[in-house]
């Protein structure tokens, strides 16, 4: 009798214990499918997460901008303006601001920020760009002295061979770059082939005036 209750305990237990394994495996398998089948959130399986990024127009050195001031309790004469070499543009109160590298619309609201209320109650602000070709002026020894478009960030190695490269009798070591304030730099170009330090950056109504050699 008591062998019998011994096998009937033993068969219980082993019932028990399949059980047990077999939940264990269920839920090991739920548990995989669960993480295969998760991603990222607001992303689709087998699509990139990262959003594309908008390109804006924005500002540059040269551009010719104007700000209007309006809602004031006096009119505001328009501000029609150059971005200069740093960037920046001077406005009312002699308030200034950096343009380049921004948009019309950030720079609206930049601007209302820093006069509205420390100055003003009221106050819209207006930024717009005015259109224009933009040049730059290449002179002296080169092949076709011309004034250049300037279409994107160049520099002066670039803009000499935009107007044809040097001539033979072209003083490399002695070009002068005038900027539109009236800043004057002498730059060594045979160094500046080595040297990409040297070769400066050039922008909208600068000037290059490559001189000849004496000998």
């Amino acid at each position: 009798m008591s062998t019998l209750n011994s096998c009937k305990w033993l068969g219980r237990l082993a019932l028990v214990c399949g059980l047990l394994v077999v939940a264990m495996f269920l839920a090991g398998c739920h548990g995989n499918s669960s993480r295969k089948g998760s991603a990222a959130p607001g992303a689709t399986l087998g699509q990139a997460s990262s959003p594309s990024i908008p390109q804006f127009d924005v500002f540059r050195v040269g551009d010719s901008v104007t700000v209007l001031f309006a809602d004031t309790p006096t009119m505001v004469t328009p501000f029609e303006v150059k971005i200069k070499e740093d960037g920046t543009v001077t406005l009312l109160l002699n308030q200034t601001f950096t343009f380049v590298g921004k948009t019309p619309g950030d720079l609206e609201k930049e601007i209302r920020a820093c006069y509205v209320p420390r100055y003003y109650k009221y106050m819209t602000v207006t930024v717009k760009r005015e259109k224009q070709s933009l040049f730059y002026y290449v002179d002296g020894e080169v092949r076709a002295p011309a004034r250049q478009v300037y279409i994107e960030r160049t520099t002066v190695l670039k803009a000499i061979a935009s107007a044809g490269g040097f001539t033979d009798f072209a003083k490399k070591k002695g070009v002068k770059l005038t900027r539109q304030d009236g800043r004057q730099l002498k730059i060594n170009c045979i160094k500046a082939i080595d040297e990409s330090s040297l070769d400066v950056e050039i922008f909208p109504g600068d000037k290059i005036y490559v001189p000849r050699k004496l000998w």
